[in-house]
């Protein structure tokens, strides 16, 4: 009895892992960065407004040193082992979420902090975001990351990439 139930939570297990982030994946990962027109409810204005290379938040115009700020990356390092690599691989590859290699090159840094603290408005806005939402099928969760914990993930990423 007990290894039937087992192997049916295992079964269970797999399914979800499976369909969690299905897709080709020949797909680019590239959005368009044209923006989207405005859906019932939100008015012309608001989606004239909207920045796609800054996103929605309250990160605007963030400067970033040429020079890693090495013990924030590893503070970062940290923090994204416990709420970010279940999802997200420091490689090119797609685990559930996309992979994090270049991250900072496609990206903006007020885009990242934005899109880390801010994910649900940025999901509903961002068409790079909602890009990466049909290729992942799966909404980012809000971590509930405080200002210093995201500017130490954001130094962590670029670190992945590089970054001396």
């Amino acid at each position: 009895m007990k290894k039937i139930f087992f192997l049916a939570i295992l079964a269970s297990f797999s399914v979800i892992f499976l369909l969690s982030c299905g897709g080709d994946k020949n797909k680019s990962t590239e959005a368009t960065t044209s923006e989207t027109p405005a859906t019932e409810g939100e008015s012309a204005a608001t989606t004239a407004e909207y920045d796609p290379h800054r996103g929605e938040g309250k990160f605007h115009d963030v400067v970033l040193s040429d020079k890693l700020d090495a013990p924030l990356a590893e503070k970062g390092e940290k923090i994204a082992g416990l709420k970010c690599e279940s999802c997200h691989k420091l490689s090119d590859e797609r685990l559930v979420g996309p992979g994090w290699k270049g991250v900072t090159t496609r990206h903006k840094p007020e885009w990242i902090l934005n899109f880390i603290t801010n994910t649900d408005a940025m999901i509903d806005k961002d068409p790079k975001a909602q890009a990466m939402l049909e290729i992942c099928l799966v909404r980012m969760p809000n971590q509930s990351l405080s200002d210093d914990e995201a500017h130490a993930i954001l130094e962590f990423m670029r670190k992945n990439d590089g970054v001396k």
